[in-house]
């Protein structure tokens, strides 16, 4: 749905994105994960046909953004940076001019129009203008622009950025609705929307790819994959005690809240052996947990360079 071959963009010396080669399969929610200034957006507007590559191309659907751009365009629904639209329209004139833009007229136009301000739920807002709305609310019409010709492939650049909690809850759960039957490509650099909405993941830094994975499969990566974490409020458990336990390779205390974490040795388990210790010394455990490792942790691993040959693996 999405294919990107040695795709890059060059701006004199600097080098903004460096041989990008992704695909999104049907059905997938790839999010395109990197700190600022990575080369995520660059490389979305290079997909999307608003920049060219230097070198390289880009597919969707099977149509080169260079050769077949109109074929490509229809195909694909895009959310820039920002939700940017006309702030002097209101919510109605903007999704109508849209409809043209796209193509859309008589009663189809209308009947797409209707479903779409249902979905997101514009209902309340049509006769506003762009510019007195929330950033949620611009998302919401940004989001309603990017489907509004019921595109196969949705490309959707740090949809939540700049919202609150309660908005940012909004926009992820409207996408998740969306996901169902569209292939999405999202770039972010929040690793919590990628809990929320990914079931892939690639990573780029510098411009560069880095790794290419699900969300498991880099959580397993982690050094906390597989370790066990827990709070014994006043058991004064030694670490030596925890130490002894042969699948035991190291134990960390944290500082603040005394709650103690066991890392297993490499293919051993760690939570049953652990679980019968605390049961034979009698201690009462206000939580336990198995860790599935921190994204985070794997994430400055990768994009600081400690795991760049890995990642390409």
């Amino acid at each position: 749905m999405i294919e990107t071959d040695q795709l890059t963009r060059r701006y004199g010396n600097l080098t903004a994105v460096d041989a990008l080669s992704i695909r999104v399969e049907p059905g997938q929610v790839l999010g395109l994960l990197g700190p600022n200034g990575a080369g995520k957006s660059t490389a979305m507007r290079m997909i999307a046909g608003f920049l060219l590559p230097s070198s390289g191309t880009a597919r969707v659907c099977g149509h080169d953004i260079g050769r077949e751009p109109l074929q490509a365009k229809r195909a694909l629904g895009y959310l820039p940076e920002g939700a940017p639209s006309y702030g002097e329209m209101t919510v109605r004139e903007f999704l109508q001019f849209i409809a043209r833009m796209r193509g859309l007229s008589g009663e189809a136009a209308y009947r797409r129009f209707d479903a779409v301000v249902q979905q997101l739920q514009l209902e309340e807002v049509l006769g506003l203008c762009i510019d007195t709305l929330s950033k949620g609310l611009r998302r919401r019409v940004g989001l309603a622009q990017a489907i509004l010709h019921d595109p196969p492939v949705l490309m959707l650049d740090e949809p939540t950025d700049g919202l609150d909690p309660n908005q940012k809850h909004a926009v992820r759960q409207l996408i998740d609705v969306m996901a169902r039957d569209r292939t999405i490509l999202i770039s972010t650099h929040l690793l919590e929307e990628v809990h929320a909405l990914c079931n892939r993941v690639a990573i780029i830094a510098r411009g560069k790819l880095l790794a290419d994975a699900t969300p498991a499969e880099l959580e397993a990566r982690s050094r906390y994959h597989g370790a066990v974490s827990f709070s014994a409020p006043g058991s004064g458990m030694s670490q030596e005690m925890l130490g002894r336990l042969p699948q035991v390779a190291a134990i960390e205390v944290d500082p603040l809240d005394g709650r103690i974490t066991v890392f297993p040795k490499p293919g051993a388990r760690v939570l049953e052996p652990v679980e019968t210790l605390l049961r034979e010394q009698g201690l009462e455990v206000s939580e336990i947990q198995l860790e599935r490792g921190r994204l985070d942790e794997v994430f400055r691993q990768i994009t600081t360079g400690g795991d760049v040959a890995e990642g390409r693996a």
